[in-house]
């Protein structure tokens, strides 16, 4: 079984910035400025990464160094929060962009080589205790001045809008873990570089990390930042161009060459990695005080055969895995539709959390997005994974290429002009005042939009609607829902004896005249108990 993902914090407060070693316009070789201290130049290419990765490849995994475990051990949560990168020494501070750095932790414990590179260079950026504010007490002071970074983050431009000193819109943290904001400013749910046997049942999930990090500065406002990374677990290692820009949200052009020690089960690629944990489809009595807790509430598909899917998530009381086969699929991703703050009434703002859609450059053939849905009883737990997996098996030796693109926004890039489901709700079977029927659950699913915002008066849709298991009951209903606002319609429906272990899988669309007036709903019905 997959472990669960413990959500911390990526993103401290800043402190003051000021110009700093290696800003923009320096020579790769400029003599070490301030605290900021760098080793000897290196020819540095894309290609020589992915040789680099190749070689180590054919050598067995060496784990990294626990040497410094003990004293990590000590840095928890409250003594990390503690620490902050002196940011008058952040990479490239003069530049459109600065970097920053995190420190170690017990829950950051592998160290992050990282190099700034320039005109075919790179040069290792050298830790040094004294690049860090923390109290006289902490733990940290321990370590050895060489112990490494744990990651870096990119701050914003130095002529924008935003205080650059106190806002960042990337941050790369843990294993091969990234996230960025999206249009409203906030962060949510995060990437990761490869996800390798998630919820598998008779193996252990394993975790690579980005050792190696390459980045070169942008040459302008609204350029991309640059970053290389070398990948490696033990059945993998990877090489890594990202694309990074800045603009509404945040877009990456992702290459990867994978290289295989091992053989996988299930290879994750482009994978997700969010939190659901309630939300109006089902809510366990007065298990919290908000309404609603998530960073995403649905998978949104786009086929190769061009059809669009809607898969909102789940909270099971199991490790569920749904496969959704495909070839050259025109993306993915996961979403946060619901923007209304009532809705979560939070100050966190879930409502402004990111969505993420995953573009396939190339063709990717055949396939299946795969979603892992983890239980979760608290928001600090990251519980759903999402990514491809192909169809042909991922050999020890084997050698994958992928190019894609992620859309860090507040939708989808390309949405669709169909109607779209924007809630989902469970309730009892049958109908009020009459006896309800034994195992029986009333589905009530909401579109908006598309052909549904113009229909002429009188016209309704009709409902296309099956299951896996069990039968649709004889109630079923289309109507506008009474709020005013156009083109905003709910279909309800019965599902009746559903037993035994597996789930039934659920579809519905909208129809007008026989032609496809909604995307496809989908969901994963396994009741915890018989429905009353």
């Amino acid at each position: 079984m997959s472990k669960r993902i413990s959500r911390r914090p990526v993103l401290i407060g800043g402190a003051s910035l000021a110009l700093s070693a290696l800003g923009h316009g320096a020579s790769g070789d400029a003599p070490d400025e301030g605290l900021l201290r760098f080793g000897a130049s290196q020819p540095f290419s894309f290609d020589r990464l992915k040789r680099q990765a190749q070689s180590a490849a054919a050598a067995p995994f060496v784990p990294p160094s626990d040497a410094m475990g003990d004293v990590l051990e000590k840095i928890d949560y409250d003594a990390w929060g503690k620490i902050r990168f002196k940011t008058d020494d952040a990479l490239f501070a003069s530049g459109p962009y600065p970097v920053t750095f995190f420190h170690l932790g017990r829950f950051f414990q592998r160290p992050m080589a990282i190099y700034a590179v320039r005109s075919g260079t790179a040069r290792r950026v050298l830790a040094d205790e004294r690049l860090f504010a923390m109290p006289l007490d902490s733990p940290a002071r321990s370590l050895p001045q060489d112990a490494g970074f744990a990651g870096f983050r990119i701050q914003e431009a130095r002529q924008g809008s935003l205080d650059w000193r106190a806002n960042d819109w990337t941050a790369f943290l843990g294993a091969s873990y990234f996230r960025a904001i999206g249009a409203l400013g906030q962060y949510g749910l995060s990437a990761r570089g490869l996800a390798v046997d998630t919820a598998v049942a008779d193996r252990r999930e394993e975790f690579p990390a980005f050792t190696n990090v390459y980045i070169e500065s942008a040459p302008s406002v609204g350029a991309p930042v640059t970053v290389y990374a070398l990948l490696e677990g033990p059945s993998v290692v990877g090489a890594f161009k990202f694309l990074i820009t800045r603009g509404q949200g945040v877009v990456m052009d992702v290459e990867q060459t994978l290289y295989l020690r091992e053989s996988m089960v299930r290879m994750g690629v482009a994978p997700l990695t969010s939190m659901y944990w309630f939300s109006e489809t089902a809510k366990p009595t007065a298990i919290d005080w908000r309404p609603e807790v998530h960073d995403s509430d649905g998978l949104a598909l786009w086929t190769g055969a061009n059809e669009r899917l809607w898969r909102p998530l789940n909270d099971p009381a199991h490790v569920a895995a749904s496969a959704f086969v495909d070839e050259n699929p025109k993306g993915f991703g996961l979403l946060q539709r619901d923007r209304v703050f009532d809705h979560y009434l939070d100050g966190v703002h879930y409502e402004r959390r990111p969505s993420l859609w995953i573009e396939p450059r190339g063709s990717w053939g055949r396939g299946s997005v795969q979603l892992i849905e983890l239980p979760t009883d608290d928001e600090v737990n990251d519980n759903i994974v999402a990514a491809w997996v192909p169809e042909t098996p991922a050999a020890a030796g084997t050698q994958w290429t992928f190019a894609y693109r992620l859309h860090w926004l507040a939708d989808e890039p390309y949405p669709s002009s169909l109607a779209r489901c924007v809630a989902t709700r469970l309730g009892r079977g049958g109908q009020p005042g009459r006896a309800r029927p034994v195992g029986s659950r009333k589905f009530l699913v909401e579109f908006l939009g598309g052909p549904l915002a113009t229909l002429a008066y009188g016209v309704k849709p009709d409902m296309e609607i099956s299951t896996t298991k069990g039968q649709i009951g004889p109630y079923r209903l289309i109507e506008a829902v009474p709020d005013g606002v156009v083109g905003h319609w709910r279909a309800q429906f019965d599902v009746e004896g559903v037993t035994g272990d597996d789930p039934a899988e659920l579809r519905l669309k909208l129809l007008l005249n026989g032609v496809p007036a909604s995307e496809t709903w989908l969901f994963q019905y396994r009741p915890l108990a018989p429905a009353s």
